[in-house]
């Protein structure tokens, strides 16, 4: 069972943890880290949701996914992106970007460099199922189409211009 560690609205700690399939209790929140992983080709790594997940079924996102109790926000996102893609980093290489307060969670926003051939990578069981490298263009048209899971593109929308400047080193 996945536990999470608990936070007041401030982002303070409560000393408590919080059993993922249990709901939420209003004011409580536990943090999310959401991955853009980003190329030397000025493309965006984008995943295709497993067609039995709960939420967001056959739906293309970024890597994402709530920190563990006891993890930094930097070990949780180093820990997402291995699990869901294979994808090996070191937590200096995580570029954090910003945080979004959500109901429920504080979503921890970051970026990273990495040449990956698709082929490369290792989709996560019950998670993911496939992945591609998009352009910037393309992404927002995969918005447009309701490709992309809506959470990842409204996280999206607020640092869309620093996910910009960081794949084209403006």
């Amino acid at each position: 069972m996945e536990k999470w560690d608990l936070y007041n609205e401030q982002r303070q700690p409560l000393n408590r943890t919080h059993n993922r399939p249990e709901p939420m209790v209003r004011g409580e929140y536990h943090i999310v880290v959401s991955i853009w992983t980003v190329n030397s080709k000025h493309e965006v790594l984008t995943t295709l949701r497993h067609p039995e997940k709960d939420k967001y079924p056959n739906f293309w996102e970024n890597t994402a996914g709530s920190v563990l109790a006891g993890e930094t926000s930097r070990q949780g996102a180093r820990r997402e992106l291995l699990e869901e893609t294979g994808i090996k980093v070191e937590e200096e290489e995580l570029h954090f970007l910003r945080t979004i307060k959500e109901e429920s969670a504080f979503v921890d926003l970051y970026i990273i460099r990495k040449d990956i051939g698709i082929d490369e990578l290792v989709m996560q069981e019950g998670e993911t199922v496939d992945a591609k490298w998009v352009s910037l263009e393309e992404l927002d048209e995969m918005i447009e189409k309701e490709l992309i899971a809506s959470p990842v593109a409204k996280r999206l929308q607020p640092i869309r211009e620093d996910v910009e400047r960081f794949i084209f080193n403006k």
